[in-house]
């Protein structure tokens, strides 16, 4: 989908403005908004919301037909109460005109929304909400099947109205909104894909492909240098897969020189089967899935090489299976971290901490600005928060509260919310070992908690804030797919980073 930016004034009125369809907005109380009246010549839009067949409540929508203007058709839509248009409503109305344009006969658009009018948001909210409603509206993960999922004609072409002041700004945005979708859409391709091609070699490859299109730095390092850098945690996942593991670096140096980079760490395992402490056989499709903080981290990582980003950032990816075998590792089976801590594996479907906590380690030696690590860790998180908020962990202290602040607000901008969690001393007891420094569970109460407090003893040396995503990276059911969480939240968190 191409998207372009119009100004519109009383010389360049949109009433003058061809195309396949315009879309405007309606209150509830029937007023309708100044793009609107402008295409209400014959007093059309005006006898069409009298007839009661467009209430304006947010999300609704009524297509006319030859009215006035050079518009062949005129979608309305609705946006609820003019005195208080919430953020949600805004939302649906944006999906609404999605929803409208995938099955449109005509392949360009103008969408003319009062973008100024949400609550609480600026108009570059509103802009970058539609870009991606309109971007999920076409996105499609059939590329595997014998037969492609119907084509519908729908629009191709979109062009945003904005004020004439803000014109130059609004292109700013579109093009952030577009690499944001890019990146997105990088993230849920990564997590569709079956397990049988999603392997560590190919997130690898992947990764080795945008640092080609985008300059990045890019490092894989393998097995033996694995084993050089004494990463028994790690590689103690590794053991059931005949897939080579792979730790995958890369760097966007946009900052200056001597400027600390933000470190992202993304959880790769590319299918889980929970090792010798075997899954359940139901939904196990679904742990796929669990490479989604490495596609987030590559999806952020395209969406901010695309939008030049002035800042450094460095994502590091440990990538494998957990795959049960003669090999496997086993319950009660101790190794050795990189930190040199020793784990007792009480349970090998606890193995997410165990690749992130070498991961962790190993970023000491950039002398991070602050190290953020996503990752679908427990299900805990899932019957904590459910699908609507990624569960947020640090350390309660002046730089971890500011950091997990910026995350919060981040999320909040970027419609991809967070809620903080607590890490406290107390649930560390519950990780305690009679045999190793630390057990890799602590049992079913708490189990988010634990999991952040088990990888917290390995980021002493550096601010850090853990985002689980299990309960958002993906969704179950008729709707089961990748949904490219949290990319928003860790792309809008870097772009305010790089203001300041």
């Amino acid at each position: 989908m191409d998207f372009s930016i119009k100004a519109f004034n009383a010389k360049n009125a949109i009433a003058q403005h061809k195309a396949g369809c315009i879309a405007v907005g309606v209150f509830e109380n029937g007023k309708l908004s100044a793009a609107a009246k402008a295409l209400d010549e014959k007093a059309s839009l005006t006898a069409a919301i009298k007839s009661g067949d467009i209430s304006g409540k947010a999300g609704t929508t009524l297509l006319l037909h030859r009215t006035s203007g050079n518009a062949k058709r005129i979608l309305l839509v609705g946006l609820g109460n003019e005195s208080e248009v919430s953020d949600r409503n805004f939302i649906a109305a944006a999906q609404a005109v999605a929803r409208v344009f995938a099955t449109l006969g005509s392949n360009d658009a103008l969408v003319a929304l009062p973008f100024d009018v949400v609550q609480g948001r600026d108009a570059d909210w509103a802009q970058r909400t539609m870009v991606l409603a309109l971007r999920e509206s076409i996105y499609r993960a059939d590329a595997l099947k014998s037969k492609k999922d119907e084509n519908r004609n729908g629009v191709t072409k979109v062009t945003l109205a904005v004020d004439e002041s803000r014109l130059a700004h609004a292109r700013k945005t579109l093009v952030q909104s577009v690499a944001l979708a890019n990146g997105m859409d990088l993230s849920k391709t990564l997590g569709n894909l079956p397990p049988n091609i999603c392997t560590p070699t190919y997130l690898a490859t992947t990764a080795k492909q945008l640092g080609k299109e985008f300059k990045l730095g890019v490092e894989v390092l393998d097995r033996k240098q694995l084993e050089a850098l004494k990463m028994g945690s790690f590689l103690s996942v590794t053991n059931g897969s005949d897939q080579p593991p792979k730790f995958i670096i890369l760097r966007h140096m946009g900052g200056k020189a001597k400027d600390a980079p933000v470190v992202l760490v993304g959880k790769g395992i590319t299918f889980d089967t929970g090792g010798i402490s075997l899954k359940p056989g139901s939904g196990m499709d679904e742990m796929k899935y669990d490479m989604c903080g490495a596609a987030s981290v590559l999806g952020t990582f395209r969406a901010i090489a695309e939008m030049q980003l002035n800042l450094n950032v460095i994502g590091v990816i440990p990538t494998c299976e957990n795959m049960p075998s003669g090999s496997a590792t086993r319950p009660g089976d101790i190794v050795t971290s990189m930190s040199g801590q020793t784990i007792e594996i009480l349970n090998t479907d606890a193995e997410g901490r165990l690749i992130l906590c070498d991961a962790l380690t190993y970023v000491e030696r950039f002398k991070p600005a602050c190290v953020v690590d996503i990752a679908t860790l427990t299900g805990a998180c899932v019957t904590a928060l459910g699908h609507h908020n990624t569960g947020l962990f640090t350390r309660h202290d002046g730089t971890h509260d500011a950091l997990a602040n910026e995350l919060l607000a981040a999320g909040k901008a970027s419609n991809d919310t967070a809620w903080r969690m607590p890490i406290e001393e107390a649930y560390q007891e519950q990780l305690k070992s009679n045999f190793a420094d630390i057990a890799n569970i602590g049992g079913p109460p708490g189990g988010s908690i634990t999991a952040a407090c088990f990888l917290e003893r390995f980021t002493r040396k550096y601010s850090w804030a853990h985002l689980d995503i299990a309960g958002t990276a993906w969704k179950s059911g008729a709707a089961k797919g990748a949904t490219g969480r949290p990319v928003p939240l860790l792309t809008t968190f870097l772009l305010e980073r790089a203001k300041n």
